[in-house]
């Protein structure tokens, strides 16, 4: 997850230093960029995304007992809303968000039954700075999480036996934004959200201690106001 992370932020630096016109951005012939650059990205902002969250899930027993981590993984749909404060080429802001998700796991027990568990709903609140380069922006966000997760068993018998928990965590990480109208922009993001270790009573299987870490790539578009 850290050499994705890595990865990600290299591929954000690299991506300014390319000339704008070796992009088609300035040349007129694109039909989604206007050739006149945006002139502020000052202002309030909204807009939806969408993306896909992979990670991983760690669960043992609580008071000890073997510990299981399992691969987890699933789409997401949001909306976020946000400001920008433009100061020349440097730009500070802030942004909150909420996220539908159905990043997890299942696994199958035998005679015990199915086991699925995961994230169902989260959002964050995180500060933004960025560089602008012309119409183009990239930039470091980081800040506060929290999340909804749920962990369920269906029996042999098809009985669902489900219970839910709030994770409160942090995330880290670093996004590309482009001006495609004076108030429409586009991006696209890797976020690193680590919520946490929340406990699970009154499962058929016992009490766990579940973690939840997983990493995003999400696009989006912002109408600014």
């Amino acid at each position: 997850m850290k050499r994705q992370a890595l990865f990600f932020a290299a591929l954000m630096l690299f991506v300014p230093m390319v000339h704008a016109e070796d992009l088609g951005w300035n040349s007129g012939s694109s039909t989604m960029y206007s050739p006149t650059p945006a002139s502020s990205w000052e202002g309030f902002y909204a807009g939806i995304n969408a993306g896909y969250g992979w990670g991983s899930l760690v669960c043992q027993p609580v008071g000890g007992g073997a510990k299981s981590e399992n691969n987890s993984g699933g789409w997401q749909l949001g909306a976020e809303a946000g400001y920008n404060m433009d100061m020349g080429s440097f730009v500070l802001g802030a942004e909150g968000d909420i996220q539908f998700a159905s990043i997890g796991y299942e696994q199958n027990l035998g005679i015990t039954g199915k086991l699925k568990s995961g994230m169902d709903v989260y959002g964050t609140i995180r500060g933004r700075t960025g560089m602008t380069f012309g119409a183009v922006m990239p930039y470091l966000t980081g800040g506060f999480a929290a999340g909804r997760g749920s962990v369920s068993l269906t029996d042999p018998a098809n009985v669902v036996t489900s219970q839910s928990a709030t994770h409160l965590g942090w995330t880290l990480g670093v996004g590309m934004e482009a001006q495609a109208t004076n108030q429409i922009t586009i991006k696209a993001e890797y976020l690193y959200v680590d919520l946490g270790t929340q406990t699970y009573n009154g499962l058929p299987i016992g009490n766990h201690d579940i973690t939840e870490r997983f990493g995003v790539v999400r696009a989006g578009i912002n109408y600014t106001f």
